[in-house]
């Protein structure tokens, strides 16, 4: 009798997980604030994968690095404490260093583009030997990176020198010590804070974080300058994934990849212009800097760090000038 009700409740569980209609619950975590514009795209695409799934996949969304902190975000995919994980790769230090060549000057024109050159960077092969360990669904970058002050205008290299700003990565913190900025190591939730403390002097953001994290209300002073870029990613628990019976892995197959990345990257762009919009209503000093790769005050200490840092993550299996140049390339091709 016992072994009886022991193979009953086995073929009950194994109905109950995998019959038509059985319902699979995913955790997907995030740093950006609940509520957010980006909080609001990623909450888009996990409505259409709901949708598509019929109510089979249900995606609960932790914002506000809820379940996971966000330097531990990807290896919170990686072990499963996250089913899916959206962060940005620069947070883990060292990890991505081909995949944050697109963080380097010169290669941010726009989100949308960024994204696709992000994405078919990874398509291609440069960069995907650093998700192995994960099942990534995609990539996207944001706007250009500016720098955005308190109290003071930058208007050449000289007016950020022993300014305290918060840099998202250590290739942004390269940049900024180039201009001998002290850069600070903040995630970006804590900035608003940090700033109203005066921990830090500025921030080097898109537009689109000035809104988000309420960064408008404290820093009155922008310098407009394409300084960089960051790099994200939507990645999936691989046992998760493999878990899942295929009509639903198809789900998220067809929810992958490059139709998404643009739609990141559009959307990003579009809350880059509202957050510039935000800061023009309120009155805000806005200093712009064209090509500044080309810009005579500039270009010396960015060609330098570009050139550092491609050579530092070059070996003799990998040609990080070739990544870079093929990102430049796809950034033409993506239009």
């Amino acid at each position: 009798m016992k072994i009886k009700t022991m193979i009953c409740c086995a073929l009950s569980l194994l109905i109950s997980n995998y019959s038509l209609g059985s319902t699979y619950n995913l955790r997907l975590g995030h740093f950006w604030p609940a509520g957010s514009s980006v909080d609001k795209i990623l909450s888009q695409w996990v409505n259409q994968v709901e949708e598509s799934s019929g109510g089979e996949l249900k995606i609960d969304i932790y914002p506000s690095q809820t379940l996971a902190k966000a330097p531990q975000s990807y290896s919170s995919a990686v072990s499963g404490v996250l089913d899916i994980a959206v962060t940005a790769q620069g947070y883990t230090a060292g990890k991505f260093p081909l995949t944050q060549i697109i963080e380097l000057p010169g290669i941010a024109s726009s989100a949308e583009n960024s994204s696709c050159v992000l994405q078919t960077l990874y398509d291609d092969g440069y960069i995907s030997s650093e998700y192995s360990d994960t099942r990534p669904i995609f990539f996207f970058a944001h706007g250009p990176g500016h720098i955005h002050t308190s109290s003071s205008k930058i208007v050449k290299p000289e007016d950020l020198e022993g300014l305290r700003i918060r840099r998202a990565t250590t290739v942004v913190a390269d940049i900024l010590t180039s201009f001998d900025a002290k850069p600070v190591g903040i995630a970006a939730p804590e900035t608003y804070t940090s700033v109203q403390r005066k921990v830090i002097d500025g921030v080097a953001f898109p537009w689109q974080a000035m809104k988000d994290f309420r960064l408008n209300d404290e820093l009155k002073f922008h310098t407009e300058m394409s300084l960089y870029t960051l790099s994200f990613v939507a990645t999936m628990n691989k046992r998760t994934y493999s878990k899942l019976p295929d009509h639903l892995k198809k789900i998220i197959n067809d929810n992958s990849g490059m139709p998404w990345a643009r739609t990141m990257g559009d959307a990003l762009d579009q809350l880059d212009k509202e957050g510039r919009e935000q800061a023009l209503s309120a009155g805000h000093f806005i200093y712009t800097i064209d090509d500044i790769m080309n810009n005579p005050d500039w270009k010396p200490a960015l060609d330098q760090v570009v050139e550092e840092y491609l050579s530092s993550v070059s070996n003799p299996s990998i040609n990080a000038l070739e990544i870079y140049q093929a990102a430049q390339e796809y950034k033409n091709q993506c239009g």
